[in-house]
Parts: C-alpha cells; sequence; structure tokens
C-alpha cells in the first residue's frame, strides 16, 4: 500500500494525495492527445478546460469505445468499492475515464489510480494483442471543496457523453454510474 503523500507533483500537475479527500480524477489513454496538443498546453491546471474539450474530440485509437476494454476498465474500477474507496460517480469516454471517489481511511490516491492503470494496461494490451503504453503517464486531479462543488462535478463526470454527442441521455451510457443508477 502507498501512503498519501499530501501535496506533490511529479514534474507535471500538482497533486494532492489525503485519505478521506473525496476526489475527482481524470486518467486518459497515452494516444488520445497528439504530442504537439499536449506540449502547447504544457502543464498548466488552467488548461483543464482545453484539454477536456480535446479528449471529448475523440482523438486517438480510443480502445474504451470497444465494449470488452470498457468492460475491463469498468470492472476494475468497482473492484474495490467499498473497500479501498467508495466509488460516487464515473464515465468511461471513448479515450479517457473520469472518476469521483471517496478515498477510504490508509489508502493513497497514487496507489489507487497506479492500479487501475498498470492492470487494465496489462489486460487491455493483452487482448488487443498490441503492446507499448496503453495509458497517459500522468492524471489530473481535483479535491471537492463543498457538496456544491462535488455535486457539479458528479453532474459533469455523468453528461460527458451527452456534451460529446455520444448519447441523448447520460443513464444511456452504459460505461458510466448514471446508467447504474438508472430505474
Amino acid at each position: 500500500m502507498t501512503p498519501p503523500k499530501g501535496w506533490h507533483s511529479r514534474g507535471y500537475l500538482p497533486h494532492f494525495d489525503s485519505p478521506e479527500t473525496v476526489q475527482f480524477v481524470t486518467f486518459r489513454l497515452a494516444d488520445s492527445l497528439p504530442a504537439a496538443v499536449a506540449e502547447a498546453l504544457g502543464h498548466r491546471e488552467d488548461n483543464v478546460h482545453r484539454i477536456e474539450r480535446e479528449l471529448d474530440a475523440g482523438l486517438g485509437a480510443c480502445w474504451l469505445g470497444k465494449p470488452e476494454i470498457a468492460s475491463l476498465v469498468q470492472d476494475a474500477l468497482l473492484h474495490f468499492d467499498g473497500e479501498r474507496y467508495r466509488l460516487i460517480a464515473w464515465c468511461l469516454m471513448p479515450n479517457h475515464v473520469h472518476v469521483v471517489i471517496d478515498i477510504l481511511d490508509g489508502q493513497s490516491l497514487t496507489g489507487i489510480v497506479r492500479s487501475w492503470k498498470s492492470f487494465t494496461a496489462r489486460q487491455a494490451n493483452a487482448r488487443l494483442g498490441r503492446s507499448g503504453p496503453f495509458w497517459h503517464a500522468d492524471y489530473f486531479d481535483r479535491y471537492m471543496r463543498n457538496e456544491e462543488h462535488l455535486t457539479q462535478t458528479v453532474d459533469y463526470v455523468e453528461r460527458n457523453p451527452v456534451k460529446a454527442g455520444l448519447v441523448g441521455a447520460a443513464d444511456n451510457w452504459i460505461w458510466s454510474s448514471a446508467h447504474f443508477r438508472k430505474p
């Protein structure tokens, strides 16, 4: 188990890793942004909205658009729900993943994301008959400041497929928490 690190950076975006903190996390496929776009955006946090627009354009191989791969990743997110974290909301887009989690005592965001990415990368590459990087090395995270921020973030996560034009209603996207809540 990786201990929580508090505020830290690996030379990219700053991360806040603290137990019992609700976090919004986005991680993406290695080829989801052209190198020139990623370089132009740099590592500045104020470019988050532009990065989201670029990701929603569906660039790259979009391996998460394949039901077999999306199911693998969704199952990995659900696997330790209630044990290492409480999964509040999630959405798998064709080339990136959004997750809102409440990190449980003794766990670290870094360890959780590393576990998701390493397991799913090995499994997905094997199923796709490929090798090489599957996920981009870094991830974006933001801790929830209050209930309003959390509500807005969950809405953003679950409505992302609607905003990207993939479905007409959030609960029709089967790779999301909105679908799981569907009556």
